[in-house]
Formats: C-alpha cells, sequence, structure tokens
C-alpha cells in the first residue's frame, strides 16, 4: 500500500518536500515507513530518536500497524520558551 508522509518544520527543508509516497506491505507498522524515509533522506534519520510521529491526528509508535487510508506525520521537537 502507498502510505503519504508528510514532513513539517524544518524536516521539510532537510527532505526539500512537505510530502513523500512510501509503498509498504499490506498492515505494515510504522517502523517501515520510517525505514523508506531515512533511506530516501539520510539527514531525517539523524535526527530519528527526537522525532514525533503521527498517523492521522495521533501521536504513534513505530510499531503502530497501518490501515489503507492511513497518513503519517512527522515533526522535530518542539521548541519554545
Amino acid at each position: 500500500m502507498t502510505v503519504p508522509v508528510h514532513l513539517w518544520s524544518y524536516f521539510r527543508d532537510l527532505a526539500g518536500t512537505a510530502r513523500l509516497d512510501v509503498d509498504v506491505p499490506d498492515a505494515a507498522p510504522v517502523e517501515d515507513v520510517l525505514r523508506a524515509v531515512y533511506a530516501l533522506h539520510p539527514k531525517l534519520g539523524a535526527l530519528r530518536n527526537s522525532t514525533l510521529i503521527a498517523v492521522g491526528v495521533d501521536y504513534a509508535s513505530a510499531d503502530q500497524v497501518l490501515r489503507p487510508g492511513d497518513e503519517v506525520s512527522l515533526f522535530p521537537p518542539v521548541q519554545g520558551g
């Protein structure tokens, strides 16, 4: 299945795009999407430990199983003061 991946904030700048489409097997975990994104954009992989992940509008973990129609968003950590 094809999973749209939205990149936010400076992740978009590092990848040079706001959206990627990643092909993974049906019922794949989010981890499979992450591996595909990081293979295409290693700079994002270097930030893996601080990446926030959402599936739809809910935060998710790398082991969450994806369903057809799901969209993944990757966010850098929030900064502020």
